[in-house]
């Protein structure tokens, strides 16, 4: 009866935001600013020498088909700070993958922080995600990215949930790190092995790119204590890495966060809100 019936076509967003910092005048100002569909930026620091901008998806969460983007220019001997407005959450997806692309370009001299909050993955999510960050003769870049599966408060362990996510950090267009995170069901499954998750639902990686970044291993590691948090750290040859496994997200962000605080030497966006985690 209903074999003519046309097939229903769902709705997918689309999302680019865009902005653009350089040195001028002794000042970090905004050269540029575009926006378009759910890509949003916002920018509640612009005065001062570390501007914020704060990245948005204003279409709530990402399912099969999305499409997001921002991107990023840091000038010559600017320092921007990067962040998000929320948790980006990537739900229920039917087909094919929503996909995340975030690049950006850093001046010689220059420095971006790139601190997104976390990505929660839903039961029967699918993300492709790429971090592409090109620094320019000893420009720095501190990045961190975490994910947590599901919401362990609401009982959700996700054992569908599927993301391809990688990382690179060029200098003068060759590659300096490069990090790459597969999940699928075989890793999220109950039994995995501790070489996979080990029933970890909550993970995040930390890594500075900078000349002697490998000079912070000592102070980094005197502050990988947290509670319920496993950790690691390494560093060599201008790089240093923070590896971070919990079971829920709550533990893992006070852990990054007395992190972050020390290897970028300010406090965090105020986006985080992070009241007394230092403390």
């Amino acid at each position: 009866m209903f074999d003519n019936a046309p097939t229903a076509v769902m709705q997918r967003s689309r999302g680019l935001a865009r902005a653009g910092f350089a040195l001028r005048d002794g000042a970090v100002r905004l050269t540029e600013l575009q926006q378009a569909g759910s890509g949003k930026a916002m920018l509640p620091r612009l005065a001062g020498d570390v501007p914020e901008v704060v990245f948005l998806n204003t279409s709530g969460g990402l399912t099969s088909g999305d499409r997001l983007g921002f991107d990023l220019t840091v000038g010559p001997r600017a320092r921007v700070c990067a962040t998000t407005q929320t948790a980006e959450r990537a739900y229920s997806a039917d087909s094919d993958a929503a996909k995340v692309d975030m690049t950006a370009r850093v001046g010689a001299g220059g420095r971006l922080d790139w601190l997104p909050q976390e990505t929660l993955l839903y039961e029967g999510s699918n993300l492709t995600r790429r971090t592409t960050i090109d620094l320019a003769g000893d420009a720095t870049c501190l990045l961190c990215e975490s994910l947590v599966l599901g919401r362990l408060a609401m009982g959700e362990e996700p054992q569908f949930a599927r993301l391809d996510d990688r990382r690179l950090i060029r200098r003068d267009h060759r590659p300096v790190w490069a990090d790459a995170l597969r999940l699928n069901p075989a890793a999220l499954g109950r039994q995995a092995s501790p070489a996979l998750l080990g029933g970890a639902r909550a993970m995040a990686v930390i890594a500075f790119v900078t000349q002697g970044a490998e000079d912070a291993l000592p102070p980094v590691r005197q502050l990988l204590t947290e509670p319920e948090v496993t950790a690691a750290a390494s560093g060599w040859d201008g790089r240093l890495l923070v590896r971070l496994l919990a079971r829920d997200g709550w533990p893992l962000r006070r852990q990054l966060a007395r992190v972050l605080h020390l290897l970028s030497g300010r406090p965090l966006p105020r986006v985080w809100q992070m009241h007394g985690v230092l403390a």
